[in-house]
């Protein structure tokens, strides 16, 4: 018998799955920081469906309100778009 807790499990694994094998996959550092949050919060939606909300509410503050927001400055910090190229002559 499938229930909906069931599917809904599946579901969310398949996503959590996926973007965590994006963010090693993708070459582009700034796809693998926005696959990150969505592994992050997949996490927290499987520690609702386990009954443990306040796990929930401090790994999507912790997690993805410290920790991604973080990653996200570095990666506009550091990344450098449309380098040219100087040729001396």
């Amino acid at each position: 018998m499938v229930t909906a807790e069931l599917v809904a499990f599946a579901l969310f694994a398949i996503v959590t799955m996926a973007s965590s094998i994006g963010v090693v996959l993708v070459e582009d550092v700034w796809h693998s920081a926005l696959l990150l949050g969505v592994a992050l919060l997949s996490f927290a939606v499987h520690y609702v469906m386990r009954d443990a909300e306040f796990l929930a509410a401090m790994q999507i503050l912790v997690y993805v309100g410290g920790v991604l927001i973080l990653i996200t400055f570095a990666v506009m910090l550091v990344r450098q778009e449309g380098e040219t190229e100087v040729v001396e002559t």
